[in-house]
């Protein structure tokens, strides 16, 4: 490798570990507990910094490692002590996991939308970090696709940026002209996934005043935080578990063949707190995804 390559590489991994995330920040991107990122710690999966008033911070280069190991509990199902003695043995830097594979079109990432809607209006990181209560930084490597982002932070970049979810995607989901689509087989449905372990399948196309998904959470899933916009909800809980919270006042533990009905504008925030996959049909109107 030549000296101006090497320094240059040198360059590039000494300014991506200058982003130094927060333990709320990093649990809000990944939609795991802080206490969980606590327990990893503890067991010497990763070793994050800390601030002179003894406050945890990561870079982004422990955020991938934090991604990969996630990918291990939940994809590989390894606990932590398979995690340790593979990470021993690996003997080099772990890759942030990719998507599982799906004979459905996965839709993947969403930087290079948010990014071009920030330049359209002008504004800076900043202004978007102010309104949004998302950090500069983490918005910054969210525009680069180097990190995840949970449900609750896309559906607040979609109120700032007035449009919906799905948009932010990208996909060419929706027909020519907006037409819907009457039937969709179950190869057709399009398939949203901004973090690992949360499928949100897309089950109408076109200018729809319903719009039905059915979303897929992976067993220690979640939301990210809480959320509210315009419009009523209707949930059925197809299978497994999963906990919802209104207001952070009321709360409703789902089961199977349950149904919950609310209004989108109390804040509203889920998990999956069971050991399987949950799988919820979700419908809202107006569309908000």
């Amino acid at each position: 490798m030549s000296p101006r390559k090497s320094a240059e590489r040198k360059s590039a991994a000494t300014a991506q570990n200058t982003f130094q995330f927060r333990i709320s920040e990093v649990s809000k991107m990944l939609g795991i507990s802080p206490s969980a990122l606590r327990q990893w710690e503890n067991a010497g999966l990763t070793h994050p910094s800390r601030t002179r008033g003894g406050y945890r911070t990561f870079s982004l280069e422990q955020v991938n490692l934090l991604k990969y190991i996630q990918h291990l509990r939940l994809d590989k199902g390894l606990n932590i002590e398979a995690i340790r003695h593979l990470l021993g043995k690996e003997g080099e830097k772990p890759q942030p996991p990719t998507p599982k594979g799906n004979p459905r079109e996965l839709v993947y990432p969403i930087g290079r939308k948010l990014r071009q809607l920030r330049k359209e209006r002008k504004i800076t990181l900043a202004e978007v970090a102010t309104a949004t209560s998302i950090s500069p930084s983490f918005l910054s490597c969210l525009e680069r696709g180097q990190v995840y982002a949970s449900v609750a932070t896309l559906q607040k970049l979609s109120v700032f940026y007035k449009t919906s979810v799905l948009s932010l995607f990208d996909s060419g989901t929706a027909p020519a002209n907006n037409k819907i689509t009457k039937l969709v087989r179950p190869h057709q449905r399009k398939i949203m996934s901004s973090e690992p372990g949360i499928e949100i399948e897309l089950l109408a196309f076109g200018e729809v005043a319903m719009e039905t998904c059915i979303f897929n959470l992976a067993p220690g899933t979640s939301s990210g935080g809480s959320y509210h916009h315009e419009g009523e909800e209707f949930i059925y809980m197809l299978s497994g578990v999963c906990d919802i919270w209104l207001d952070e006042v009321e709360h409703h533990l789902l089961r199977e063949g349950d149904c919950l009905y609310f209004s989108s504008m109390q804040t509203h925030r889920w998990s999956n707190p069971g050991q399987v996959e949950a799988k919820l049909l979700w419908v809202n109107t107006p569309p908000t995804f």
